[in-house]
């Protein structure tokens, strides 16, 4: 089971961890794989990403509730260039095939719902292995290209 857990800019070495680690991002290889997250962009990142109360960002941590272990993360956000709301779900390699991928995607479209989203988006690499969660947690594919898949759920109608 697992609970959201707002991190600290401290905390935030998690987040490094994750987006450092090759296995836990080869999703993410039609955009280059690992990402650098540096320490001295953290607090740029933190008052951007949680401290930021527009409406228009949403970020939380998963947390294992028993070993109170960061799992993963979830977020969303409003991208302006195409006027749709994004979501966000990764959990690190070492703890996938847990369930925790679809219980923070039901955790993320359930908050946003709350929050008034109707509809969140999400566009995933042509090959990446995550396609069934989606499908599987009531998201549709709305167009393909040669390197995506752009996936959408309507929040508002029953699973």
């Amino acid at each position: 089971m697992l609970n959201l857990y707002i991190p600290t800019v401290e905390d935030l070495w998690f987040r490094e961890k994750m987006l450092a680690d090759e296995e836990t991002m080869s999703y993410n290889h039609a955009w280059g794989g690992t990402i650098l997250f540096p320490e001295s962009e953290w607090q740029s990142w933190y008052d951007h990403w949680i401290l930021c109360d527009d409406g228009k960002w949403f970020y939380r941590y998963l947390r294992e509730v028993d070993s109170g272990e960061f799992v993963g993360e979830i977020a969303y956000h409003f991208d302006e260039a195409r006027s749709i709301w994004l979501a966000n779900v990764i959990i690190i390699a070492e703890h996938r095939g847990k369930g925790y991928g679809k219980q923070g995607l039901k955790i993320l479209c359930e908050l946003a719902a709350k929050n008034g989203i109707e509809i969140l988006y999400d566009d995933i690499a042509i090959d990446n292995p995550a396609l069934s969660l989606f499908i599987d947690n009531g998201f549709i594919e709305e167009y393909r290209t040669d390197d995506i898949i752009m996936l959408k759920k309507d929040l508002f109608l029953c699973d």
